[in-house]
This record gives C-alpha cells, sequence and structure tokens, in this order.
C-alpha cells in the first residue's frame, strides 16, 4: 500500500506549500511564539478532515462508476499540470512571505483567524475535498485510508515545520530564492504525480 501513500503524501504535500494566508499566518505566529501549536493543530485537524471528507465521500463516487473514475484521472492530471505550471511560473518570478506585519493576538483572535483563513479560503475546498477525494476515490479497499494518511502526514509534517521552526524558518522564506527552490520542487511533483494519473486513465480507456 505505498502507492496510495506516497500519492496522497505527494500529492497534499505540494499542494500546502504554496505561499497562502494559512501557511503565512501561522509563520507570522510561530515567529512571535504567540499560539502557533495550537494553530498548526487547528491547520492538521481541518486537514484530516476535508482530505477525509473527499476520500471516503466524493471517493466513493468515483470508485462507483468507471466513467466517473476516468474523468476524475484525467480531471486531477489537468488540474496538476496547471498547478506545476503555476508552480513553475512562481519559481521564475518568486514571491517572498512577509512575517512581521501582524501583531501579538489573543487566543480568541488567533482561533477566529485560523478558522477564516481555512474554511473561508475556497481554494481549501478544490484542493483538498475535490481533488484530494478524487485521486483516493481511485483506489479500493484499504488504499483509500493510506492515500488519507499520506496526505494527513504530509500536512502534519508541514505544519509542524512552520511551527516548530518558524523562528529558523522565517529568515529563510523572506529570500525570494528560497521560493524559487520550493515553487520548483512542487513542480515537480505535481507534474510526476500527473504523469502517473495520465497513465492511470490510459490504462482505463
Amino acid at each position: 500500500m505505498l502507492a496510495p501513500f506516497f500519492q496522497g503524501f505527494g500529492t497534499c504535500g505540494g499542494l500546502i506549500m504554496a505561499i497562502g494566508a494559512q501557511n503565512a499566518f501561522l509563520l507570522s505566529q510561530s515567529v512571535r511564539k504567540n499560539h502557533h501549536l495550537i494553530i498548526a493543530l487547528m491547520c492538521i485537524a481541518s486537514d484530516m478532515l476535508l482530505i477525509g471528507l473527499g476520500v471516503f465521500s466524493i471517493g466513493q463516487i468515483v470508485a462507483s462508476s468507471p466513467e466517473v473514475k476516468m474523468f476524475a484521472t484525467f480531471f486531477g492530471a489537468a488540474f496538476l499540470l496547471w498547478y506545476g505550471f503555476c508552480a513553475f511560473r512562481s519559481a521564475c518570478k518568486p514571491g517572498t512571505l512577509t512575517t512581521s506585519s501582524d501583531a501579538t493576538r489573543s487566543l480568541r483572535s488567533v482561533i477566529l483567524t485560523t478558522l477564516a483563513v481555512t474554511f473561508l479560503n475556497p481554494h481549501t475546498y478544490l484542493d483538498t475535498v475535490v481533488l484530494m477525494g478524487s485521486l483516493g476515490g481511485q483506489f479500493i479497499g484499504n488504499g483509500k485510508l493510506y492515500f488519507w494518511i499520506g496526505g494527513v502526514c504530509a500536512s502534519a509534517i508541514w505544519f509542524g515545520a512552520l511551527a516548530f521552526g518558524g523562528q529558523a524558518l522565517a529568515p529563510l522564506f523572506r529570500k525570494p530564492s528560497s521560493w524559487r527552490v520550493l515553487d520548483g520542487t512542487v513542480c515537480i511533483i505535481m507534474w510526476l504525480i500527473a504523469a502517473g494519473l495520465i497513465k492511470q486513465g490510459i490504462a482505463l480507456l
């Protein structure tokens, strides 16, 4: 069951490593050691919930129909190719992650802001519920479970790294060259997974 685990791990890892409100907020509070562990746990828990919702609900729909499975396979490949292209474009013109603009916040403010940047972001549902659910739905039996575990592990490692290494990582993430390397890595991961999906889709024809 290593294949579904690593596909879940690689897909989720590539999706969450991009510059975004969730990452920026966690890193900004991690630099200040301001409830950063709570933020990380909330981010991981939300991924556990949303990826599980996608894999074990949308995934069931995908698995039940060969036509839907084929569509989901090529849709996932197209999305990952596009996502990889966006990462490639970002690597050619990298941005920076600003972490110094937020003041120290109360626990209540931190919780509400974390919920907002997580659940009010439409890309969250596209990435975790729709895309991860569609990809996870291709597996049968325990394959779905291992795919979900792989995604959750990637989420836990990433958000844990931001939380525990915030002060050390903040100067690194302010350098465009660091994001160039990260975006390039994301591009390669996304395109490799897309190539695997295209191969699976051709086999279904």
